[in-house]
């Protein structure tokens, strides 16, 4: 019998890379593995995963996709991305179970792996006897706050929103409550209890895989391997594995990407080392035609060449992107004689850039980020400094743990209602490119470039972490 793993990712593109990332990274340690990823698909735009994963089932041959049928949600207000998800993720359990008793027929599955929003399918596994493994996407210190977020619900009575107090979760910086994710605010929201379902699921894993490296978040790290977030000792063995950076992202069918590819690599080559500033800020973020005016009036008054990629606002007031959008007029959403004024040191892209690239290009200096985790890690990758701009998710998080822990970012700040002036943008971008703080954190950058490096290498924490648990499929 052949042995398997099988994954199974939430369906947003970035989710989807990061389960891919980890079957790759299995197979270099055990080449003769089979990969199975399930995939599911969900009301709204995720990103394009299609491309994707044609690509992907194209050149490595031990992964194979597994498309679960389509669920019919019971009829819905909602539009909250992440409830939708994770009811279309439980209601998809019947499937998942036929397919992990469809693979085990010709191998020995050791174990099924989820991500955060798939919790529900580790009931399936633990019926069919097949270890559960959660693989959770964001660094440690989050992990620490979900692992802790049980016995904040248990030691709370009020939603998050209203309590206006720090939390003090272990081994993390303190952290104003309404900074955690916006699901869990609500305490009355099906969401929260969503989250909460999830939360409580991690202790009853066999082990949890986490996309970060020890020396990254070294208190984090620390403190859940010692079992501190979890009461009773209860914290299955947790595998740091990361940094795991998808190399080649998707590509779409026609090819345009190669072009934008070739437009802005080619651009970078004209700039001097170090002097731009790349803005970019995920698949789903998005914002305002009022707010990036001001990025614009602020990008121009910094004098520093940047790269900033656009997308067209939402149709309503939320920074998150539920639908495709049609084409982007630039010139109808940046001030007047804006890309006149700045052709000489700045190219605005539309919607997507080569991000891996765009990090590793000598020209670029810095990098406006909303903070997701991929993005943060091959930030830190490229040696490139950040400002930290969340938008949504857990980003809120990862600023503080990046400006406070780490101390690899500046933070932009934003009004009460989250905008963000051009002084401010102005501000941040002359701070990380030009003062003493800003070297600083390029310094500490590149060190941790350095570091993520070695925990990939023989020898390396992340190395050992991960031979460690295919070793433990052995003993089984």
């Amino acid at each position: 019998m052949e042995e398997a793993i099988v994954l199974f990712p939430s369906p947003p593109i970035g989710h989807l890379i990061s389960m891919v990332e980890l079957g790759k990274l299995l197979l270099t340690q055990k080449p003769s593995l089979s990969i199975h990823i399930l995939i599911t698909s969900v009301p709204y735009d995720s990103g394009s995963t299609a491309p994707y994963i044609a690509d992907v089932a194209a050149t490595i041959p031990s992964i194979k996709f597994h498309h679960l049928p389509t669920v019919t949600l019971p009829s819905t207000k909602t539009t909250h991305h992440e409830e939708l998800t994770f009811e279309v993720l439980r209601l998809s359990n019947p499937h998942v179970r036929e397919q992990l008793l469809s693979i085990s027929k010709n191998h020995t599955i050791h174990g099924l792996v989820v991500d955060f929003f798939c919790c529900a399918a580790l009931s399936v596994a633990k019926e069919l006897n097949i270890p559960g493994y959660h693989f959770f996407t964001s660094g440690a210190g989050v992990l620490a706050g979900f692992l802790y977020f049980p016995t904040i619900h248990n030691t709370t009575t009020k939603s998050l929103k209203d309590l206006k107090s720090l939390l003090h979760i272990p081994g993390v910086p303190p952290i104003p409550s309404s900074d955690m994710p916006t699901p869990v605010l609500h305490r009355d929201d099906k969401a929260y209890k969503y989250f909460l379902d999830s939360s409580s699921s991690f202790p009853e894993s066999a082990g949890i895989f986490v996309n970060t490296f020890a020396s990254l978040e070294a208190r984090a790290v620390k403190t859940l391997s010692e079992g501190l977030c979890v009461p009773n000792n209860s914290t299955p063995p947790i595998y740091c594995i990361g940094p795991l950076i998808a190399t080649g992202g998707p590509k779409d069918d026609a090819g345009t990407r190669n072009g934008t590819t070739l437009e802005c690599l080619t651009w970078l080559d004209s700039q001097p080392v170090g002097s731009v500033v790349f803005l970019c800020f995920g698949s789903l973020g998005l914002f305002s035609k009022e707010q990036l005016r001001e990025i614009a009036f602020g990008l121009e008054r910094s004098g520093h060449g940047f790269l900033w990629v656009v997308r067209n606002p939402p149709s309503d007031k939320k920074s998150v992107a539920l639908s495709a959008h049609p084409n982007i007029d630039l010139d109808s959403l940046l001030p007047e004689g804006f890309l006149d004024r700045t052709k000489e040191r700045g190219l605005v892209l539309k919607s997507w850039a080569p991000q891996v690239a765009v990090l590793n290009h000598p020209s670029v200096g810095g990098f406006v980020s909303h903070c997701g985790w991929n993005s943060v890690l091959e930030a830190v990758c490229a040696g490139v400094p950040l400002v930290a701009w969340p938008l949504y998710a857990e980003q809120r998080i990862n600023r503080i743990f990046l400006v406070e822990e780490m101390k690899l970012a500046l933070p932009m700040n934003e009004s009460d209602n989250g905008f963000v002036s051009s002084a401010e943008v102005e501000e941040r971008v002359l701070g990380l490119m030009e003062s003493e703080e800003g070297k600083l954190i390029r310094e500490r950058t590149i060190a941790m470039k350095i570091a993520a490096k070695a925990a990939l290498n023989e020898g390396g924490s992340s190395r050992v972490a991960l031979s460690k648990l295919v070793e433990s499929w052995k003993d089984k």
